[in-house]
């Protein structure tokens, strides 16, 4: 049996609710975080997908990254229709680390199960973000793979450490209960859409996506999550994932 494996059960139909959290800097967000959201939500049971909007990445330059505002009104508009809740709670957690999000989001909904999505471009770099084993013993982790990224990251010193856990997504969906560590490769038709290629091809895209949005101002815009404000100076926070 696989470690932490329990013997496989249907899911109740009354289990807590099931979320994935996708992080990042969504400069903008596009129709391949959309895709991948709800590939993974069909393929792991999901009852949302959350789009942690950070207000900062350490791993990211400054230069190029839009306003909070703009960037969080462009995941509203990918977000439409769709079980997918943008949210910019890092900035009123006050975190920096994504361990120190996950465990805070954990805390306050305690009532939800969580798994961490991430793409295998983050597996390969996983190992340098702060207390990773830690983010990988708070809730499972489950890995989209990315087109040109499975070589580095099924070599990656992360990799090397959670193979023990690994589980197949079936398995994985039908658990009653989940635990943690406990890891998911998720594979489908490669998209390869980038925020970057979005950025060059369109510059001016913060200030159409805030108006697309149906906003008249970033200030009136509220966080999907905890219905508080966006504020509209908000352009680079202290927040950051990873």
């Amino acid at each position: 049996m696989l470690p932490n494996a329990s013997p496989s059960t249907d899911r109740p139909r009354k289990a807590l609710p099931r979320i994935g959290l996708l992080g990042g800097s969504f400069n903008p967000a596009h129709g391949g975080h959309r895709r991948i959201s709800l590939f993974a939500s069909r393929a792991l049971g999901l009852d949302e997908v959350w789009w942690l909007v950070s207000p900062g990445n350490p791993l990211k330059p400054k230069e190029g990254m839009a306003p909070l505002a703009a960037r969080y009104a462009s995941a509203v508009r990918q977000a439409r229709r769709a079980p997918i809740r943008p949210t910019a709670i890092e900035r009123e957690l006050g975190t920096r680390y994504t361990v120190d999000t996950l465990a805070r989001l954990v805390r306050r909904y305690p009532k939800r199960e969580f798994v961490w999505l991430m793409g295998s471009d983050n597996l390969a770099q996983f190992h340098r973000w702060r207390d990773w084993r830690r983010i990988a013993r708070t809730m499972p982790i489950a890995v989209i793979a990315r087109p040109g990224y499975d070589g580095a990251a099924f070599a990656s010193p992360a990799m090397a450490w959670l193979r023990r856990y690994r589980i197949p997504a079936a398995g994985f969906a039908n658990r009653s209960r989940w635990s943690a560590p406990a890891l998911v490769i998720l594979r489908f038709d490669p998209d390869h859409r980038s925020a970057t290629a979005l950025r060059r091809a369109d510059p001016d895209w913060a200030a159409r996506d805030a108006g697309a949005a149906g906003y008249a101002g970033y200030g009136q815009m509220r966080d999907r999550l905890t219905h508080r404000p966006i504020p509209a100076d908000i352009a680079r926070g202290k927040a950051a994932h990873p």
